[in-house]
């Protein structure tokens, strides 16, 4: 990192818990965090699913350096070994974390990043760019105003761009017409949205957990409202393989999840539909008819579209970034996430060397480093964190992201 930009704040887009992470670790090493959360609390993206079990145990869950910080403020350390919901996440660490004295005057609430770019330097223009500071355009109640800091570190997440029904990667024909009836990601469906779902037929669609946790909750309902039908559609030939983690699995609340499904099908609560390739969805007296190829599904009234998500790329639009074509994660750590190779659990330890962009002092952080991966752990996340922030200001920043554009082995692991 330049000399004349020390002086300067660091932004951190997402105040989830990889941008709090970052903070604190920002904090510990002398920087100054600017920490921008678009939404009106910290953790907001994890507000819309706190309903849901976590696979990781708060062991995973908790950045030790976080940790260390609330500890003399009184909090009350979670058991390691249990399994927090999303609002438990939230009410017993985001929410201390994000208001504890030395963090909370680092915090922007309701500033949104539109952009991100080089001061005087749009994305085409070389001479001096390491040198110029970032600028970032941000908007709250009071207006739009331009930001300069010397590094950015974007974690501002996925779960705002989920992924689209369409087979073909882009909306199904009728999909945005259809979106009052489309939940994207898991409802709360036992909770505040249970009479949306209450004596429907519901179709989820997708092979994951995410799916894996509304079609337990539907069941759920069902057997409380009988003229309730539970549809689940995926692309696969069958769900065979729907118990795939191992007897000791380290994320046993993810295998309880499984064994669960596998229940639920043999007991015959749940309709499957194999070799779903979403391309239409029409709306007909109230209903939505599904078109797979030559297959028609049953009329539904409400869908889930567990489909996963994808990370949201145009704020950064303007820099210089290296990124897989097909997950969209930094190009030297997709190998080691790719969902067709790894799980949660499986990914190898990863950090400067494999986040660096040729845009030296910008970092894609937590999931959204991930692309469209699914296969992330916040304990990952804050391993990502450290590595990052204890190489600001030291040359293996420039080293790594020279690296991220060539193939020569990195001199500097941070």
């Amino acid at each position: 990192m330049h000399k004349e930009l020390t002086n300067l704040p660091v932004a951190v887009i997402g105040a989830g818990p990889i941008g709090l992470s970052a903070a604190v670790q920002l904090l510990k090493r002398g920087f100054t965090p600017v920490l921008f959360e678009a939404s009106n609390q910290a953790g907001a993206n994890i507000a819309r699913w706190g309903h849901v079990r976590m696979f990781s145990p708060w062991a995973y869950n908790v950045d030790p350096a976080a940790a260390e910080l609330l500890k003399p403020n009184g909090w009350n350390e979670p058991t390691a070994t249990d399994f927090p919901t999303g609002n438990e996440l939230l009410e017993q660490y985001i929410t201390p974390l994000a208001s504890h004295p030395e963090i909370s005057p680092h915090l922007h609430l309701n500033t949104r990043v539109k952009s991100v770019s080089r001061l005087n330097h749009d994305l085409l223009r070389t001479e001096g760019r390491d040198k110029a500071p970032f600028v970032l355009r941000v908007s709250n109640p009071d207006g739009e105003q331009d930001m300069i800091v010397q590094a950015v570190i974007d974690a501002s997440g996925t779960y705002q761009t989920p992924n689209w029904l369409g087979t073909h990667g882009i909306p199904a024909l009728g999909e945005t017409e259809a979106k009052e009836a489309i939940a994207y990601g898991v409802p709360n469906i036992l909770g505040s949205e249970r009479e949306q779902y209450k004596n429907r037929t519901v179709l989820v669609v997708g092979g994951g957990h995410s799916a894996f946790n509304a079609l337990q909750d539907l069941v759920q309902l069902a057997n409380e409202h009988k003229d309730m039908r539970v549809l689940w559609g995926v692309r696969n030939s069958s769900v065979n393989n729907v118990v795939r983690s191992p007897e000791n699995d380290e994320l046993q609340e993810r295998r309880r999840l499984e064994v669960r499904i596998q229940e639920l099908l043999e007991q015959g609560k749940i309709e499957v539909f194999t070799e779903l390739e979403i391309e239409a969805i029409q709306q007909e007296n109230g209903k939505l008819i599904i078109q797979s190829g030559s297959k028609t599904l049953p009329p539904v009234d409400r869908i889930i579209a567990a489909t996963g998500f994808r990370p949201n790329l145009n704020l950064l639009a303007e820099l210089r970034t290296s990124l897989d074509p097909a997950t969209q994660s930094p190009t030297r750590l997709a190998p080691l996430i790719d969902p067709n190779q790894h799980s949660c659990g499986s990914v190898p330890e990863h950090g400067l060397a494999e986040l660096s962009h040729p845009e030296l002092g910008l970092f894609i952080l937590g999931i959204k480093s991930y692309g469209r991966a699914p296969t992330f752990l916040l304990r990952t996340g804050y391993k990502q964190v450290l590595s990052v922030v204890s190489a600001l200001g030291t040359d293996c920043i420039a080293t790594a992201a020279q690296a991220s554009t060539t193939p020569t082995p990195l001199a500097c692991q941070g």
